[in-house]
């Protein structure tokens, strides 16, 4: 991998220089933040391909900081949590992250799901086929875009939800089940991918459907995974 820039934000110097030894071995540059605040002075000065990015910061924490990101930008979004609680995993992903790596973690796997991330980045829309413009019912989804809308109206959408949504409506009517979205969407294998799968799963219910409970395109089919309604 060459020429790619990971912001890596977290308040604790031997980890971010740490992070910069590993990802350096691999070609990529990396651009220091010591909390949110100067996160987003750096998102301003340099382009920037992936954030890493810990939760617990002063001045300007982490799922504070992924919150006003996703305010105008999708670049993709790993935190970093001291914390092995499912909760704290929960909201980053509730906010707009696309992944979580817990502290300490292996470097190996943190590496790892940069190179995923990255790769989702710049290849994003290139599943089977040529790119094109699906509708199911006002449900509609433009590729060369990458937008989104329902009956004309642009849905905000973060690059995983993207990801999913494209998956499911290039095939809709197929079911898919959860390891297979985790794998076709995040490119890893999908061991215990369950919690993650659903956070997203609802957010996206929650973009695009009226009723988010009573869903008219995005729909769970009990014991087999999910499918988008035709």
């Amino acid at each position: 991998m060459t020429n790619y820039n990971v912001l890596v934000v977290d308040d604790e110097v031997e980890i971010r220089d740490a992070i910069e030894i590993y990802l350096k071995n691999e070609n990529i540059t990396v651009i220091k933040a010591k909390d949110g605040v100067e996160a987003l002075e750096k998102l301003n000065e340099h382009q920037i391909h992936l954030i890493l990015l810990d939760i617990m910061m002063p001045r300007l924490d982490g799922i504070s900081t992924t919150f006003k990101i996703r305010e105008k930008k999708n670049i993709p979004i790993i935190i970093l949590s001291a914390k092995s609680e499912d909760t704290d995993k929960i909201l980053g992903l509730q906010v707009g992250a696309d992944d979580y790596v817990t502290k300490p973690f292996n470097p190996m796997e943190l590496i790892a799901r940069v190179k995923s991330q990255l790769r989702r980045f710049v290849t994003l829309g290139t599943y089977e086929g040529a790119q094109k413009t699906v509708d199911l019912n006002g449900l509609t989804l433009d590729q060369s875009a990458k937008e989104v809308t329902v009956n004309g109206e642009n849905v905000k959408l973060t690059r995983i939800e993207y990801s999913i949504v494209e998956l499911l409506m290039l095939n809709a009517g197929r079911v898919f089940s959860i390891n297979e979205i985790y794998e076709r969407v995040w490119n890893e294998p999908g061991y215990n991918a369950e919690k993650t799968v659903a956070v997203h799963i609802r957010k996206i219910r929650e973009k695009i459907e009226i009723d988010p409970k009573n869903p008219r395109y995005l729909k769970v089919v009990w014991g087999i995974g999910y499918k988008m309604e035709k």
